[in-house]
Protein backbone atom coordinates (compact mmCIF):
# COMPACT_ATOMS: atom_id res chain seq x y z
CA UNK A 1 0.00 0.00 0.00
CA UNK A 2 1.36 3.32 -1.01
CA UNK A 3 2.27 6.33 1.47
CA UNK A 4 -0.70 8.69 1.79
CA UNK A 5 0.64 11.93 1.03
CA UNK A 6 0.27 14.51 4.34
CA UNK A 7 -1.58 17.22 2.26
CA UNK A 8 -4.55 13.77 2.14
CA UNK A 9 -4.36 13.39 5.93
CA UNK A 10 -4.29 16.81 6.62
CA UNK A 11 -7.24 17.87 4.48
CA UNK A 12 -9.45 14.84 5.53
CA UNK A 13 -9.04 14.75 8.97
CA UNK A 14 -9.12 18.27 9.24
CA UNK A 15 -12.61 18.73 7.61
CA UNK A 16 -13.96 15.79 9.52
CA UNK A 17 -12.67 17.40 12.74
CA UNK A 18 -14.90 20.54 11.30
CA UNK A 19 -17.60 19.21 10.34
CA UNK A 20 -17.48 16.99 13.60
CA UNK A 21 -17.46 19.58 15.97
CA UNK A 22 -19.62 22.28 13.88
CA UNK A 23 -22.32 19.42 12.88
CA UNK A 24 -22.23 18.20 16.04
CA UNK A 25 -22.82 21.19 17.80
CA UNK A 26 -25.59 21.72 15.43
CA UNK A 27 -27.10 18.02 16.07
CA UNK A 28 -27.07 18.74 19.71
CA UNK A 29 -28.88 22.16 19.66
CA UNK A 30 -31.89 20.23 17.50
CA UNK A 31 -32.10 16.94 19.33
CA UNK A 32 -31.34 18.00 22.88
CA UNK A 33 -30.93 21.94 23.27
CA UNK A 34 -27.75 22.06 24.34
CA UNK A 35 -26.34 24.01 23.29
CA UNK A 36 -28.82 26.70 23.65
CA UNK A 37 -28.80 29.21 20.95
CA UNK A 38 -27.16 30.23 17.51
CA UNK A 39 -24.07 31.75 19.90
CA UNK A 40 -23.17 28.62 21.67
CA UNK A 41 -23.04 26.62 18.62
CA UNK A 42 -20.97 29.54 16.52
CA UNK A 43 -18.43 29.13 19.52
CA UNK A 44 -18.60 25.58 19.26
CA UNK A 45 -17.81 25.92 15.14
CA UNK A 46 -14.95 28.31 15.95
CA UNK A 47 -13.36 26.58 18.37
CA UNK A 48 -13.66 23.20 16.34
CA UNK A 49 -12.18 25.25 13.08
CA UNK A 50 -9.28 26.62 15.25
CA UNK A 51 -8.80 22.99 16.50
CA UNK A 52 -8.45 21.66 13.11
CA UNK A 53 -6.39 24.05 11.81
CA UNK A 54 -3.74 23.95 15.00
CA UNK A 55 -3.65 19.88 14.31
CA UNK A 56 -3.59 20.05 10.36
CA UNK A 57 -1.60 23.28 9.00
CA UNK A 58 1.68 21.72 8.76
CA UNK A 59 0.22 19.16 6.51
CA UNK A 60 -1.54 20.84 3.89
CA UNK A 61 -1.92 24.62 5.16
CA UNK A 62 -5.31 23.70 6.75
CA UNK A 63 -7.83 24.36 3.86
CA UNK A 64 -10.67 22.62 4.53
CA UNK A 65 -12.69 24.69 2.18
CA UNK A 66 -13.37 24.27 -1.34
CA UNK A 67 -14.02 28.25 -1.51
CA UNK A 68 -10.74 28.00 0.33
CA UNK A 69 -9.30 26.03 -1.93
CA UNK A 70 -10.11 27.65 -5.16
CA UNK A 71 -9.19 31.31 -4.30
CA UNK A 72 -5.66 29.95 -3.08
CA UNK A 73 -5.12 28.82 -6.23
CA UNK A 74 -6.67 32.05 -8.37
CA UNK A 75 -4.91 34.97 -5.42
CA UNK A 76 -2.00 32.82 -4.24
CA UNK A 77 0.60 30.30 -5.28
CA UNK A 78 -1.45 27.34 -4.38
CA UNK A 79 -0.64 24.81 -7.66
CA UNK A 80 -3.80 24.39 -9.75
CA UNK A 81 -3.32 20.91 -10.13
CA UNK A 82 -4.13 20.32 -7.03
CA UNK A 83 -7.64 21.88 -6.49
CA UNK A 84 -9.83 19.39 -7.31
CA UNK A 85 -8.03 16.33 -5.29
CA UNK A 86 -8.23 18.75 -2.40
CA UNK A 87 -12.05 19.50 -2.58
CA UNK A 88 -12.41 15.80 -3.27
CA UNK A 89 -10.83 15.06 -0.14
CA UNK A 90 -12.54 17.52 1.85
CA UNK A 91 -16.01 15.90 0.95
CA UNK A 92 -14.84 12.73 1.75
CA UNK A 93 -14.07 13.98 5.46
CA UNK A 94 -17.08 15.88 5.69
CA UNK A 95 -18.90 12.89 4.42
CA UNK A 96 -17.31 10.22 6.76
CA UNK A 97 -17.63 12.91 9.86
CA UNK A 98 -21.59 13.12 9.12
CA UNK A 99 -21.81 9.05 8.88
CA UNK A 100 -19.94 9.11 12.35
CA UNK A 101 -22.31 12.29 13.71
CA UNK A 102 -25.87 10.13 12.58
CA UNK A 103 -24.18 6.86 14.62
CA UNK A 104 -24.09 8.73 17.67
CA UNK A 105 -27.00 11.45 17.30
CA UNK A 106 -29.39 8.75 15.02
CA UNK A 107 -31.48 7.87 18.49
CA UNK A 108 -31.72 11.12 19.70
CA UNK A 109 -32.94 12.21 15.63
CA UNK A 110 -35.52 9.44 15.42
CA UNK A 111 -36.80 10.36 19.08
CA UNK A 112 -37.01 14.28 18.01
CA UNK A 113 -38.58 13.34 14.88
CA UNK A 114 -41.22 11.54 16.71
CA UNK A 115 -42.26 13.82 19.62
CA UNK A 116 -42.92 16.48 17.12
CA UNK A 117 -44.33 14.16 14.97
CA UNK A 118 -42.06 15.00 12.07
CA UNK A 119 -41.97 12.24 9.30
CA UNK A 120 -38.41 11.62 7.75
CA UNK A 121 -38.52 12.68 4.13
CA UNK A 122 -41.59 14.22 3.98
CA UNK A 123 -42.50 17.90 3.77
CA UNK A 124 -41.83 19.85 6.99
CA UNK A 125 -38.48 17.29 7.52
CA UNK A 126 -35.93 19.94 6.76
CA UNK A 127 -36.90 20.24 11.08
CA UNK A 128 -34.57 17.26 11.61
CA UNK A 129 -32.30 17.27 8.10
CA UNK A 130 -30.78 20.57 9.41
CA UNK A 131 -28.72 18.55 11.75
CA UNK A 132 -26.49 17.71 8.31
CA UNK A 133 -27.11 20.30 5.56
CA UNK A 134 -27.97 24.20 5.23
CA UNK A 135 -31.47 25.83 4.88
CA UNK A 136 -32.43 29.78 4.69
CA UNK A 137 -33.81 30.54 7.04
CA UNK A 138 -32.48 28.51 9.63
CA UNK A 139 -35.49 26.19 10.87
CA UNK A 140 -34.35 26.20 14.48
CA UNK A 141 -35.55 22.67 14.72
CA UNK A 142 -39.14 23.07 13.06
CA UNK A 143 -40.62 22.98 9.73
CA UNK A 144 -40.02 26.19 7.55
CA UNK A 145 -43.34 28.05 7.12
CA UNK A 146 -44.50 30.70 4.82
CA UNK A 147 -44.20 33.37 7.52
CA UNK A 148 -40.28 32.25 8.13
CA UNK A 149 -39.35 31.77 4.51
CA UNK A 150 -40.78 35.23 4.06
CA UNK A 151 -37.38 36.29 6.84
CA UNK A 152 -34.65 35.40 3.57
CA UNK A 153 -35.20 35.45 -0.16
CA UNK A 154 -33.29 32.96 -2.40
CA UNK A 155 -31.19 36.55 -3.79
CA UNK A 156 -30.98 37.86 -0.45
CA UNK A 157 -29.44 34.50 0.85
CA UNK A 158 -27.18 34.31 -1.90
CA UNK A 159 -25.59 37.67 -1.06
CA UNK A 160 -25.56 37.36 2.42
CA UNK A 161 -23.18 33.64 1.75
CA UNK A 162 -21.23 35.97 -0.99
CA UNK A 163 -20.34 38.56 1.66
CA UNK A 164 -19.92 35.88 4.78
CA UNK A 165 -17.62 33.88 2.59
CA UNK A 166 -15.37 36.81 1.56
CA UNK A 167 -15.00 38.33 4.75
CA UNK A 168 -14.07 35.19 5.88
CA UNK A 169 -11.29 34.84 3.02
CA UNK A 170 -9.92 38.43 3.68
CA UNK A 171 -9.44 37.24 7.03
CA UNK A 172 -7.81 33.83 6.20
CA UNK A 173 -5.30 36.19 3.72
CA UNK A 174 -4.61 38.82 5.85
CA UNK A 175 -3.62 36.94 9.25
CA UNK A 176 -1.51 34.24 7.03
CA UNK A 177 0.82 37.39 5.04
CA UNK A 178 4.21 37.47 7.21
CA UNK A 179 3.97 41.18 5.76
CA UNK A 180 1.32 41.89 8.05
CA UNK A 181 3.22 43.48 11.36
CA UNK A 182 -0.25 43.03 13.29
CA UNK A 183 -1.10 39.11 12.38
CA UNK A 184 -1.44 36.95 15.17
CA UNK A 185 1.13 34.75 14.26
CA UNK A 186 0.63 31.49 16.87
CA UNK A 187 -3.06 32.59 17.10
CA UNK A 188 -3.81 32.64 13.54
CA UNK A 189 -5.71 29.58 13.58
CA UNK A 190 -7.37 31.28 16.55
CA UNK A 191 -8.51 34.38 14.61
CA UNK A 192 -9.79 32.21 12.19
CA UNK A 193 -12.10 30.45 14.54
CA UNK A 194 -13.39 33.25 15.97
CA UNK A 195 -14.36 35.24 12.43
CA UNK A 196 -16.69 32.33 11.46
CA UNK A 197 -17.73 32.42 15.04
CA UNK A 198 -18.84 36.22 14.69
CA UNK A 199 -20.06 35.55 11.28
CA UNK A 200 -22.30 32.50 12.32
CA UNK A 201 -23.87 34.85 15.64
CA UNK A 202 -24.50 37.39 12.57
CA UNK A 203 -25.54 35.43 9.61
CA UNK A 204 -26.78 31.75 11.37
CA UNK A 205 -30.46 31.97 11.41
CA UNK A 206 -30.62 33.59 7.92
CA UNK A 207 -28.59 30.87 6.32
CA UNK A 208 -26.85 28.68 9.13
CA UNK A 209 -23.95 30.21 7.50
CA UNK A 210 -22.47 27.97 5.32
CA UNK A 211 -19.23 29.59 3.64
CA UNK A 212 -17.75 26.14 2.59
CA UNK A 213 -19.40 23.94 0.23
CA UNK A 214 -17.53 20.72 1.73
CA UNK A 215 -19.17 21.32 5.20
CA UNK A 216 -23.03 21.66 3.28
CA UNK A 217 -22.59 19.51 0.30
CA UNK A 218 -21.63 16.68 1.90
CA UNK A 219 -23.15 16.53 4.57
CA UNK A 220 -26.77 16.86 2.91
CA UNK A 221 -25.51 14.24 0.52
CA UNK A 222 -25.23 11.89 3.48
CA UNK A 223 -28.67 13.13 4.98
CA UNK A 224 -30.23 12.17 2.21
CA UNK A 225 -29.53 8.97 2.04
CA UNK A 226 -29.94 8.77 5.64
CA UNK A 227 -33.54 8.95 4.86
CA UNK A 228 -34.17 12.37 4.27
CA UNK A 229 -34.99 11.46 0.41
CA UNK A 230 -35.13 14.71 -1.51
CA UNK A 231 -36.12 17.28 1.01
CA UNK A 232 -32.34 17.99 1.69
CA UNK A 233 -32.55 19.39 -2.18
CA UNK A 234 -36.17 20.40 -2.80
CA UNK A 235 -36.75 22.49 0.18
CA UNK A 236 -35.07 25.42 -1.19
CA UNK A 237 -35.39 25.02 -4.46
CA UNK A 238 -31.50 25.06 -6.12
CA UNK A 239 -30.98 27.07 -3.33
CA UNK A 240 -28.86 23.74 -2.58
CA UNK A 241 -26.40 25.03 -5.30
CA UNK A 242 -26.60 28.54 -5.56
CA UNK A 243 -26.48 29.61 -1.93
CA UNK A 244 -24.25 26.84 -0.73
CA UNK A 245 -21.89 26.07 -3.29
CA UNK A 246 -21.63 28.79 -5.50
CA UNK A 247 -21.90 31.71 -3.50
CA UNK A 248 -19.47 30.94 -1.17
CA UNK A 249 -16.82 30.30 -4.17
CA UNK A 250 -18.02 33.50 -5.28
CA UNK A 251 -17.44 35.10 -1.63
CA UNK A 252 -14.17 33.63 -1.45
CA UNK A 253 -13.00 34.73 -4.78
CA UNK A 254 -14.21 37.98 -4.06
CA UNK A 255 -12.81 38.53 -0.57
CA UNK A 256 -8.91 37.09 -2.12
CA UNK A 257 -9.46 40.03 -4.60
CA UNK A 258 -10.00 42.58 -1.79
CA UNK A 259 -6.96 41.28 -0.03
CA UNK A 260 -4.94 40.94 -3.49
CA UNK A 261 -6.00 44.87 -4.59
CA UNK A 262 -6.07 46.82 -1.53
CA UNK A 263 -3.91 44.53 1.04
CA UNK A 264 -1.19 42.81 0.03
CA UNK A 265 0.48 46.17 -2.06
CA UNK A 266 -0.48 48.18 1.58
CA UNK A 267 1.93 45.15 3.41
CA UNK A 268 4.47 45.39 1.09
CA UNK A 269 5.28 48.89 1.77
Amino acid sequence: MSKLPKWWTGEFFGTFLLVFFGCGSVCAAVTTGTPVGVAQVAIVWGLGIATAIYLTGALSGAHLNPAVTVSMAVWSDFPKARVLPYIVTQMLGAFVASAVLYFVFGDALRAYEQTNKIVRGAPGSEASAMAFGEFFPSPAGKPLTAEARARMSAPAAFGAEVIGTAVLLLVIFCVTDERNKARPQILTAAAIGLTVTLLISLLGTLTMACFNPARDFAPRVFSSLAGWGGVPFQTNGHGWFTVYIVAPVLGGLLGGGIYRAFFKRAYGN
